[in-house]
């Protein structure tokens, strides 16, 4: 057991050395001006062994939010009020400046936002993540058209309210600047949304 632990996070170190390693290079030269051979050899690994950890060269950039497909899921589970634990986990993320929520201004962040929204076919396989991000939300809140209406709105406001965030402060607005409207903006989404899916709560599986 331990020595399959072990394994695992040699895996897991694998993954993110070479996401990394790939994700400077795009950043120093372009996603389109790197190719796959070129981050396999900076990160000291063949190009077959890279293709076993990433299918695509988009997944060597998406690996950064990949644990994210599942966020809302976990949130929701077992809450009796799936909307305002939703509101909760993405007000308390625009408070400790998550990344994912857009309202942050490091530099290293600000440049990974521009390259992932830059490059198309890097917005084209974000979608599929989008997509698995709203089957895990659907399955938990029990699955069928209701939930899976449900998921899908509920997956894009937070996009929208990230995305906006991130704009406005690649446009060179602050986070202090940013963050009161960014926290009115997510109350009055998740407001809409509380009052547009009132049945919500009862989609939850009991499990």
């Amino acid at each position: 057991m331990e020595e399959m632990g072990l394994r695992e996070r040699k895996k897991q170190r694998m993954y993110q050395d070479v996401s990394d390693t790939a994700v400077r290079l795009f950043l120093e030269r372009g996603f389109d001006a790197v190719s796959v051979a070129e981050v396999a050899a900076a990160a000291g690994i063949s190009k077959p062994t890279l293709f076993r950890y990433f299918p695509a060269k988009e997944d060597l950039v998406l690996h950064r939010i990949a644990d994210h497909e599942t966020e809302a899921a976990r949130v929701v589970a077992g809450s009796a009020d799936p909307v305002d634990a939703l509101r909760r986990n993405f007000l308390a993320g625009l408070e400790r400046r998550d990344p994912v929520t857009g309202l942050n201004d490091h530099p290293q962040v600000l440049a990974f936002h521009t390259l992932l929204y830059g490059t198309p076919s890097l917005v084209a396989r974000a979608h599929r993540h989008l997509e698995r991000s709203e089957a895990a939300l659907a399955a938990a809140l029990g699955g069928g058209l209701d939930a899976r209406l449900a998921a899908g709105q509920i997956i894009a406001v937070q996009r929208i309210l990230a995305q906006d965030n991130w704009r406005r402060i690649a446009a060179g607005e602050s986070v202090e600047q940013v963050a009161p409207e960014a926290v009115r903006a997510a109350e009055r989404a998740f407001g809409r949304l509380a009052a547009g899916l009132p049945g919500v709560s009862g989609l939850t599986s009991a499990g």
